[in-house]
């Protein structure tokens, strides 16, 4: 299991996470997982079945990120996407997966080094429940 890396899918906003996310991703993440970044144009805009597509196709781990709470480009997107991460998580538990394994982190453009710690700590979470087993 020291070997683990994990898989993470990273849904992202197209208007306030992608300086933090292309910094973070241009600086030293921790070498311990594989990531796969979909920008979105809002976070609103996400499809729950996108999130079960990412568990289906292997992911270990979906993180969403977007505008922080009342700077959406387009009002009501994070809020909507809160809603739906919400509803995902108790669904997933119903499937038999750890609601762990999927987390929204709500940023401002300019939290880039809030991003790369909110990362990093997913990951290691991501990481202590192992891979995704899924029947």
């Amino acid at each position: 299991m020291n070997n683990f890396k994990p898989n993470i899918v990273i849904f992202r906003c197209n208007w306030c996470s992608p300086a933090g996310a292309e910094r973070a991703m241009a600086s030293k993440f921790k070498d311990n997982f594989y990531p796969r970044m979909i920008k979105t144009t809002c976070t609103g805009r996400i499809d729950p079945t996108f999130v079960f597509d990412a568990f289906a196709r292997g992911a270990d781990g979906v993180l969403v990120a977007g505008c922080a709470p009342g700077d959406c480009h387009y009002v009501s997107g994070n809020y909507k996407a809160g809603r739906n991460v919400m509803l995902l998580k108790k669904t997933l538990s119903q499937l038999g997966i750890e609601p762990e394994r999927l987390r929204a982190e709500w940023l401002a453009t300019s939290e880039a080094p809030k991003f790369l710690s909110s990362l990093n700590e997913f990951v290691d979470e991501v990481i202590t429940l192992g891979p995704l087993t899924l029947n």
